[in-house]
């Protein structure tokens, strides 16, 4: 079985697994317009994370790592990532390709965001995004901890890809931030 992480997995993995593989999935785009009130927020004052939303674009590339786990761990891994994950209760599986747009063989297991109304947030204006975002903080640490090490896993493990929306939010995010200091 693999798993493919788009948001924290790619850089925060507390499961075993045999190997570790960075690539896309297609036909989606990343969106930081999920929810999170037991990660990186809280009950009345929610943090956002990523989602995948279908795009209009079939070819469009959402970057991120997946993760091979071994027949005997996936029971656990299922139950932590079922934690974990708890408010992204749409799974599928969908197709990875590797940065030199090779299949991967296996398909890769996605978890979606909710359609919950409480918990997908949907597009909102990058400023009030980002306000929102380097105001917020949970369990997992702050909301912009969040943003910033997904925005460095793109530049460190896949400096060739465009994500304009995270990027966008990085940049707003920060000055909101020096703002503050200021």
């Amino acid at each position: 079985m693999w798993v493919f992480g788009y948001g924290s997995l790619t850089w925060k993995v507390d499961f075993p697994y045999q190997q570790r593989v960075v690539g896309y999935i297609k036909g989606y785009a990343r969106r930081f317009w999920q929810a999170s009130i037991d990660h990186r927020g809280v009950p009345g004052k929610p943090g956002r994370v990523v989602t995948l939303v279908p795009s209009e674009d079939p070819e469009e590339k959402v970057w991120g790592a997946a993760y091979e786990i071994s027949p005997d761990k996936e029971s656990d891994v299922m139950e932590r990532l079922n934690i974990r994950e708890q408010r992204f209760t749409n799974r599928k599986s969908l197709t990875m390709y590797s940065p030199s747009d090779q299949r991967l063989s296996e398909s890769v297991l996605v978890f979606l965001g909710s359609k919950q109304s409480e918990f997908l947030l949907e597009d909102a204006p990058i400023l009030s995004m980002a306000k929102q975002i380097a105001e917020s903080h949970g369990p997992s640490g702050a909301n912009s901890e969040y943003l910033f090490r997904l925005a460095n896993f793109m530049r460190e493990e896949v400096p060739q890809a465009r994500d304009d929306h995270l990027f966008q939010l990085e940049e707003a995010v920060k000055k909101i931030l020096a703002e503050k200091i200021m």
